[in-house]
């Protein structure tokens, strides 16, 4: 399993983390995706997480990830701990 990296993913919107495997040769933007995918199957009455755009955040870097970064050209590694947050079409922070 050397092209996975296994993170926590902490979803302020649900209080909610999960540790998951990402694949570590993926853009950014598609772990994004399919991260607010799963949310919203699991979570569809709590919150609609389709209605926006997202990010990631280092929890432990404050790291802001580019949407077209690849996973391995960043410093996201084994035991990282992503922020899942929402912004706005001017690309700043929703804070509930």
């Amino acid at each position: 399993m050397n092209d996975k990296l296994l993170v926590k993913i902490i979803i302020p919107e649900l209080d909610e983390s999960y540790d998951v495997f990402i694949p570590a040769n993926e853009v950014i933007w598609k772990i994004c995706k399919l991260t607010t995918k799963v949310a919203f199957d699991f979570f569809e009455k709590r919150v609609n997480l389709q209605n926006g755009n997202y990010i990631f955040i280092n929890k432990n870097t404050g790291t802001v990830y580019q949407n077209n970064q690849i996973v391995i050209d960043t410093d996201i590694r084994n035991g990282s701990e992503l922020i899942l947050v929402s912004v706005d079409n001017n690309s700043q922070v929703v804070t509930s």
